[in-house]
């Protein structure tokens, strides 16, 4: 139920299967809410969208070995682009990223560019395909497939 400001007016609310007080603003009440996923600024991040697609992509191609591999090359119309291939050989030094059975792979060299990346699926007017959101990425291409730092 809404009050007057538009804002939940709740006593108290259960998450996590604990009973939380609301929090007085101003005369209305909020909730107060916990934080399921911690958010650490230096992991790479796939969504549920893109995890689906690698599974799919992956099952489609028979080869259940088959892990994500996500890199960084110098060119495109801003100066580094994205870069995604299919491999079944983890490198030493690859950080692995796993997501509801999907793995994705992202070299040393590649990783500084892409940490604190969200890797996601995209369909839309522009087509189906891979986006990295990079909060590293200062200016990016009209297609957001190159970028610059």
């Amino acid at each position: 139920m809404l009050n007057q400001c538009g804002c939940f007016a709740q006593k108290s609310v259960t998450l996590d299967g604990n009973n939380h007080p609301p929090i007085s603003i101003g005369g209305c009440e909020r909730i107060s809410m916990t934080v399921v996923e911690a958010f650490d600024p230096n992991e790479i991040r796939l969504t549920d969208n893109a995890a689906s697609k690698v599974r799919a992509l992956v099952e489609d191609e028979g080869n259940p070995g088959l892990k994500l591999r996500v890199y960084i090359t110098g060119g495109g119309c801003s100066g580094f682009q994205y870069g995604f291939s299919f491999d079944e050989a983890v490198s030493e030094d690859d950080m692995v990223v796993e997501r509801n059975g999907a793995t994705a792979l992202i070299d040393a060299m590649s990783y500084q560019y892409l940490v604190g990346s969200e890797l996601d699926y995209s369909e839309g007017l522009e087509g189906s395909r891979f986006v990295v959101n990079n909060p590293n990425a200062t200016t990016t291409c009209g297609c957001g497939a190159s970028f610059s730092i």
